[in-house]
């Protein structure tokens, strides 16, 4: 029967990184290098977004990420959460990282990383970071007391493979839903923000051409030589084009296509706040079944879609709540701390008083509301303000100016959109349950209480 052995047996490197102030700070113009950070690795940042930094060639040399690598958050709040890189960087890491590098001649660095992810490292983190210090804080020579199962080489490989194909499959739903809100922030900004399809009809006019054709290529990204091809299925861009005004008139938001209006989102949509029951009262919370969100739930969020909630509250917890229950399809927004998460809720879900809710009763309907938010964010992160975090309240939202397009044109985006979203939700679902799956298997694997063959 295997063995357990402290993690450091298997670990042929482990440091700390480059000081975040003097050694690595991050910079705003393009250096051709990055730098993780504990937020990069809690939030699971793309490398695209890494802040760029400044290094000396020594320091690059010493503390570039390589394949193979695996950094372990070692303070604050996120202690223990843990990155595996797939590839050589150009990128180091700072102090507040611990990089192991895996002695690979008898152990596999996904296995290594796969450790890194069960309850019971959890727990080790939890006895050695949080038991004096008011800051929780790691030593490296405490995180390698961590004791695993010595399994052969194979195995581990073996294992790993089985929990990774697993993990490919929930990023290939990740890079798929951000394709399909790409798909949809790309719609809106045309149809809504550049008004291309009523401009392109405008410039048809001036230019003896005809107009729907040129709205019909706005709206598809084909040519006008395209168009004489369409299939029968994509005949239905005519009646689209035909939605949009082909002249401008002005506003108080600047010209805007005729017919549509300017407004204020608090006259558009019913903007509602929450509230948290009473945490030392166990009727409200023992028990409970009523979903109940704080913006904790979104910050994990990959996409705008909200699906369950950490937290349910009972009836009489609810009532103590004025907003509610808030009904399917209501768009949430977190008003602080930070101010900015955003989703559409796919239940019925009673909030906290750390959200801003927008129930789309009228005539804007929620795939229009969140892309909306999401154009005007800037706005609204201006309008919030505070001493110990910025908030957003929902007075200074309600009058943030909106763009009311024709009930028709409408109808007509939230029709392609809310497909868009129903896949999304789709592979929400399906990530969550190739999650439990993995999380099932994984404590299991790697403690020999399951034995697979390879």
């Amino acid at each position: 029967m295997a063995s357990k052995l402290p993690l450091g047996t298997c670990i042929s490197i482990a440091n700390t990184g480059l000081d975040a102030i003097k050694r690595a700070p991050i910079v705003e113009h393009d250096t051709g290098v990055k730098c993780l950070r504990i937020q990069d690795v809690s939030q699971s940042k793309e490398f695209k977004n890494w802040g760029f930094t400044e290094v000396t060639p020594v320091n690059f040399e010493k503390f570039q990420l390589k394949k193979g690598d695996i950094l372990i958050a070692r303070t604050g709040g996120s202690i223990g959460v843990n990155r595996y890189i797939f590839e050589d960087l150009p990128a180091v890491y700072n102090n507040g990282l611990i990089r192991i590098r895996v002695d690979t001649k008898r152990y596999y660095p996904k296995f290594v990383y796969y450790l890194l992810r069960t309850d019971s490292f959890k727990q080790h983190i939890n006895a050695i970071a949080f038991s004096t210090a008011a800051q929780p804080n790691m030593k490296i020579r405490d995180f390698l007391r961590f004791e695993y199962l010595d399994l052969e080489l194979d195995k581990q490989i073996y294992i790993a493979s089985i929990l990774s194909d697993l993990d490919s499959k929930i990023e290939l739903n990740r890079q798929t839903n951000q394709t399909l809100e790409n798909i949809a922030q790309a719609i809106f900004k045309s149809w809504f923000v550049d008004f291309e399809p009523t401009r392109a009809k405008i410039v048809a006019k001036q230019n003896g051409q005809d107009p729907e054709h040129a709205a019909m290529a706005a709206i598809s990204g084909k040519t006008i030589t395209d168009l004489d091809h369409l299939t029968p299925e994509q005949q239905s861009l005519k009646s689209t084009a035909a939605l949009f005004p082909d002249t401008l008139t002005d506003s108080e938001l600047g010209q805007i296509p005729n017919g549509w209006k300017c407004s204020e989102i608090g006259d558009e949509v019913t903007v509602a706040g929450g509230g948290t029951p009473s945490t030392k009262k166990e009727e409200f919370w023992d028990g409970g079944h009523i979903n109940w969100t704080s913006p904790k739930d979104m910050s994990n969020l990959t996409d705008k879609i909200l699906l369950e909630t950490n937290k349910k509250i009972t009836k009489a917890g609810l009532a103590k709540i004025s907003s509610g229950l808030l009904p399917k399809n209501t768009v949430l927004m977190s008003s602080r701390a930070p101010v900015g998460y955003l989703a559409i809720s796919k239940i019925p879900v009673a909030i906290n008083q750390g959200y801003i809710a927008m129930k789309c009763e009228g005539t804007l309907t929620p795939e229009y509301v969140v892309q909306w938010t999401e154009s005007v964010m800037g706005d609204i992160k201006q309008r919030a303000s505070g001493t110990t975090f910025a908030e957003i309240s929902k007075k200074n939202f309600k009058i943030i100016p909106v763009i009311v397009p024709e009930v028709e044109l409408l109808s007509e985006f939230s029709e392609i959109v809310s497909d868009l979203y129903e896949k999304i939700t789709e592979g929400v679902r399906e990530t969550g349950s190739l999650t439990e799956i993995r999380d099932a298997l994984l404590p299991k694997l790697l403690s020999g209480e399951m034995r697979l063959e390879g």
